[in-house]
């Protein structure tokens, strides 16, 4: 990916997408472009916006800043996909958005899939919940058998050296 383009798979320049939101140099028009903000934070670590862009209700959607930052430092971010929306719009005071976010975290490639409610608060667009869908967990390299080289490079077997 150019270093310039939006990790939100926009194919826009990030100063003209994500930034602006990220920053708060401007609001996001519709759920889904906060959506898209919000990944990108999550890919650039801007854990602040991420807890920002959250409805702060007492007591309820408190969400753990260092795991958070740790879950965004410790992935390889590979992607984002919309699957649709439902209202959303400029006009609108609630929205849906379903999405997939592809990355690779400890040698395993995993999909986080949500349905995420966003509501328009004082006019701005924040996530409200989100509900995950289950999904599979690949590993992101083969598992090495007992008998085969360890991938450690110690030129031992797998179960002599690595798999004790």
């Amino acid at each position: 990916m150019e270093k310039n383009v939006c990790p939100c798979g926009s194919g826009k320049k990030f100063s003209e997408c994500c930034g602006p939101i990220i920053s708060g140099k401007t609001s996001a028009p519709t759920a889904e472009s906060l959506m898209r903000a919000r990944y990108s934070a999550y890919v650039m670590h801007e854990i602040d916006f991420i807890a920002a862009s959250c409805v702060r209700e007492e007591g309820a959607n408190d969400i753990d800043m260092e795991e958070t930052r740790k879950w965004s430092e410790e992935s390889e971010w590979l992607g984002l996909k919309i699957h649709g929306t439902k209202q959303g719009g400029p006009s609108d005071e609630e929205g849906i958005v379903e999405f997939s976010a592809y990355y690779s975290r400890k040698g395993l490639k995993d999909e986080h899939r949500e349905v995420a409610g966003f509501k328009k608060v004082d006019g701005k667009w924040l996530y409200a919940e989100g509900n995950l869908t289950p999904t599979t967990i690949v590993r992101s390299v083969p598992k090495a058998g007992r008998n085969e080289p360890c991938p450690c490079g110690s030129g031992k077997k797998y179960k002599q050296c690595c798999g004790k």
